[in-house]
């Protein structure tokens, strides 16, 4: 068998269509198995431009004066399916005639691998977003039922150690006669002005640095020096106390139902942790709470009943009046004192 012929079965039994025209006119000399597969058995006297009529007659001209490679892309589309070529086209020399080559490769499936995997990519990206967003809501959900630090702590290790904060300040607040306007009302009314109440305090107590911890029915607690320590802790549950009662009288004033408060501050140590499995609630406890629980009870309507320990440290920014000493339950005899607006504006504010 000659060269020739060798190279010619070579040739045919490659997965690349192979073409060989004559510069000159672009005439075919040979083609081979899967040139004719892919674009049909060239007429006598065809020339490539007719079999590839989508090669550009300009980049075959100056592959045939410069000799510089010329590919692209080409799309055919037999029977139902769009197959995709890619095609190079170089100058042979050295030859009595100068020739084209002309290679083809289906790239068909590689072009579906590639539009396959950009969806893929797509898809992902786009449920990459959503659990992002999933992620935000998540953490949304788990700041309004805990302090960020306590949250990072939880994020991080999975639990949350209690821990025991020896200084910290409570403000707590319970509304007088809750009980017969809840019994009286539309529950969706009630729940809509404790919702509007609640809010405007959540946005004072994070004007203060403060935490709202939670909320029992009509009852409102929060404490400041924890989990963060806070040296003014008590001036700043002070100020959440009194801002409380003052959005309470001029609410009061364009409202129909007019809201009476009671609040207590305590001052003392707290443990701060996160209760339970499954329904997470990060809960405080202690003496700073039994006491500011106990002294709401002790307030007149619309005012703010603290211990007198409390006093030394609020009344450089309050008016401070005693009230005397009360027996308390469990807790024995404790002097008490009336606080009511500050004498001074309060300090810049801070927050979590």
């Amino acid at each position: 068998m000659s060269i020739l012929a060798i190279n010619e079965q070579l040739l045919r039994a490659i997965g690349v269509g192979v073409a060989v025209v004559r510069a000159s006119d672009l005439q075919f000399v040979f083609h081979n198995g899967p040139f004719r597969e892919w674009f049909g058995t060239p007429d006598n006297g065809s020339t490539l431009s007719d079999v590839l009529s989508d090669l550009d007659p300009k980049e075959l001209e100056d592959v045939k004066q410069s000799g510089l490679r010329y590919s692209v892309e080409l799309q055919i589309k037999p029977k139902r399916r769009t197959l995709i070529f890619a095609v190079t086209v170089s100058l042979a020399s050295g030859l009595s005639e100068q020739v084209l080559i002309v290679e083809c490769q289906n790239i068909t499936r590689i072009r579906e691998l590639e539009s396959m995997i950009d969806s893929y990519s797509t898809m992902v990206e786009r449920n990459t977003r959503e659990l992002e967003r999933e992620k935000e809501r998540v953490e949304r959900l788990l700041l309004n039922l805990m302090p960020r630090a306590v949250y990072e702590e939880f994020k991080t290790f999975g639990v949350v150690t209690p821990q025991l904060y020896q200084q910290v300040s409570v403000v707590m607040l319970d509304f007088v006669g809750f009980t017969d306007f809840a019994a009286k009302t539309d529950p969706t009314v009630t729940l809509s002005e404790l919702n509007d109440i609640f809010t405007a305090f959540d946005r004072i107590v994070e004007q203060f640095g403060c935490e709202r911890i939670k909320t029992i029915g009509d009852a409102y607690l929060a404490v400041s020096g924890m989990p963060d320590p806070t040296p003014d802790h008590a001036t700043a549950v002070a100020h959440c106390a009194v801002r409380f009662l003052r959005y309470l009288e001029r609410r009061n004033e364009s409202h129909p139902h007019k809201w009476q408060a009671r609040i207590g501050l305590g001052m003392g140590a707290a443990v701060g942790s996160v209760v339970g499995i499954q329904k997470y609630v990060y809960d405080v406890f202690g003496p700073a709470v039994n006491i500011a629980s106990r002294l709401q009870v002790f307030a007149n309507p619309m005012n703010i009943v603290a211990p007198e320990e409390m006093k030394y440290a609020l009344i450089d920014e309050f008016q401070v009046s005693d009230l005397g000493c009360v027996d308390i339950k469990g807790m024995g005899e404790m002097d008490l004192i009336n606080v009511t607006s500050g004498l001074s504006m309060p300090q810049s504010s801070r927050s979590f």
